[in-house]
């Protein structure tokens, strides 16, 4: 398990010198082409979307994992050790979120429109008349969220079950993010959206108890834990809402989707706040991979 711990590190360090590459041959750039081939609600009758969900669903996760399985089953030594880390980083995305939220910030000094048109590429609200603390509010939302589906739940998957482990759940996640949406897509996405609620439930909890741990160590533990009871369900689903809810707590910001939640107290503006939130995430994905690779070495 040592060879594991260090797999951890380097896919780490991988992804803060790369980020994520933007190419086609990326494995989740092709795995996206793949569910968006066969996740067209087009393309299948009404009446057989959710069994035929379900089944490509599961087909494709496992498709996914498989190369990712053969390199942790037939590789070892050396080239092992060369070949997981990328592999493993294909799964994670710690870099790609603090990315996205510069571009957004970037963008909003030019001015509110272009806050709304980089936003966009990050949620799948309209965007189209939020103001600048609703941009920076929906771009926030996102990294706290994220840092669940980015970071938290790879290293928890792969950590229980290898690169397989790692590599199927990152196609659940985006197979949500593509077709779990309550549309015409409702259907088709059914399977995909609960096996992702499922997957994420350990890991939204474990990073809801590192975001109190981390801000009682700031001195905001109370306000964290209060907002983090409150709040959690107001954002519909049973996970996004638990490092939301607390980052919003322990850094003092309003998260609100208009006409939907509001989550938090304005003690501060997301302009003035969002390099705490930042830290916040930056602190709780480095403790949680520290746990991991000191897990994974002792073990």
């Amino acid at each position: 398990m040592v060879h594991a711990a260090v797999v951890v590190a380097g896919a780490l360090i991988i992804d803060r010198i790369t980020g994520d590459p933007h190419t086609r041959l990326h494995p989740v750039a092709l795995l996206g082409r793949f569910i968006g081939w066969w996740g067209s609600p087009h393309r299948i009758p009404i009446p057989l979307q959710r069994c035929a969900g379900t089944v490509l669903c599961l087909v494709t996760a496992s498709l996914f994992a498989a190369p990712f399985l053969l390199v942790q089953v037939y590789l070892s030594g050396i080239a092992y050790l060369v070949a997981a880390p990328f592999l493993l980083k294909a799964c994670i995305g710690w870099r790609s979120l603090e990315d996205h939220m510069s571009a957004v910030i970037g963008a909003l000094e030019s001015g509110v429109e272009g806050g709304r048109e980089q936003v966009r590429m990050v949620v799948s609200r309209d965007t189209s008349s939020l103001s600048h603390e609703l941009v920076l509010s929906a771009a926030y939302e996102s990294m706290a969220e994220n840092l669940v589906d980015s970071i938290i739940s790879p290293l928890f998957y792969f950590a229980i079950g290898g690169l397989a482990g790692a590599a199927f759940f990152r196609a659940v996640n985006t197979m949500d993010a593509m077709l779990g949406y309550r549309d015409e897509r409702e259907r088709i996405g059914w399977c995909a959206a609960r096996l992702d609620d499922l997957l994420n439930y350990i890991p939204a909890r474990i990073a809801g108890l590192l975001i109190l741990a981390y801000f009682g160590l700031c001195g905001r533990f109370r306000q964290s834990y209060a907002v983090l009871r409150r709040d959690a369900r107001r954002r519909p689903g049973i996970n996004g809402g638990i490092p939301m809810a607390a980052i919003a707590g322990g850094v003092g910001i309003r998260f609100e989707k208009p006409g939907r939640y509001v989550i938090g107290e304005p003690e501060h503006t997301l302009e003035k706040a969002g390099g705490e939130i930042i830290r916040a995430v930056r602190a709780v994905a480095l403790i949680f991979s520290l746990i991991v690779m000191a897990a994974l070495f002792l073990l």
